[in-house]
């Protein structure tokens, strides 16, 4: 198998199906895996990889957890990660974002993910592949993907970090409300995370020109740190794929976000 990038084709994945060293994880509702999924994919449910403190919701759960849940579904540091879901790649850009988060680097999102496979006749399974349980042994060892409160509270008066907040716009100016607070953190700037998938290709990304072009114009630029957060980074985490695959180097994800930030009696609103 030749090196897969971090974002790739269907067309991509299906030339590789066959390598043992692959590890394919379907990230869609249960219904859906078991009526049909992408040959020899395994299926995870996304409550298992987030945590929540209520009012606090998506935190990287327990590190214990975390690797009680990999070893179920027979992950060692040998594959390469292959991710999917059926709703534009926030949930399993957030599973690859955690195996970021442990320093894990063989990864890769499929670019429209469910809709594009079956819409671009790519074949199907209704096989569930038997699972050998491994002992899964990760850490959290990256925290450069890692942002949480304490953190951006020291970054505010940082120039050389930006904060993106990709919720939509009524969630940023406060209109939407989700939180004991409503806005946004201060300094930061919006890109609802709906404007990045192309609806008229299977929900892939937007042509990386768009994008960079709509980065551009938010002074999203490579040589800054990017914070991305959302209301609980599950959207956040399908933007955090995004910079990473345009080639930004300093990217990080607040784990937590918005729930975590606007429920905090201590934090400066915008």
């Amino acid at each position: 198998m030749t090196s897969l990038s971090l974002v790739i084709e269907p067309d991509e994945l299906e030339a590789s199906l066959d390598n043992p060293d692959l590890l394919i994880i379907d990230m869609c509702k249960p219904s859906l895996y078991m009526q049909f999924h992408i040959p020899g994919a395994v299926h995870l449910d996304y409550s298992k990889i987030v945590r929540a403190e209520n009012p606090v919701m998506g935190l990287l759960p327990d590190i214990s957890t975390l690797n009680a849940v990999l070893s179920s579904i027979g992950f060692n540091n040998h594959q390469h990660v292959v991710a999917y879901d059926d709703e534009g790649g926030g949930k399993a850009c957030r599973l690859l974002w955690t195996l970021a988060a442990c320093g894990y680097e063989k990864l890769s999102l499929l670019n429209g993910g469910f809709l594009a496979w079956v819409n671009e006749k790519h074949p199907m399974s209704q096989q569930i592949p038997s699972i050998e349980p491994t002992h899964s042994n990760v850490s959290y060892s990256n925290e450069n993907a890692i942002a949480d409160r304490d953190y951006i509270l020291s970054q505010l008066d940082n120039t050389d970090t930006k904060r993106l907040d990709v919720r939509t716009i009524e969630e940023f100016n406060g209109l939407k409300r989700l939180a004991d607070k409503a806005g946004h953190i201060p300094g930061a700037v919006n890109m609802d995370w709906m404007l990045t998938m192309d609806q008229q290709n299977n929900l892939r990304f937007r042509p990386e020109n768009e994008l960079r072009a709509m980065l551009v114009e938010r002074e999203i630029t490579p040589d800054k740190e990017i914070i991305v957060y959302c209301q609980s980074h599950h959207r956040s985490a399908h933007t955090w794929i995004m910079l990473k695959s345009l080639g930004f180097e300093r990217v990080r994800g607040y784990h937590g976000s918005w729930s975590d930030w606007g429920n905090h009696p201590d934090t400066p609103v915008e």
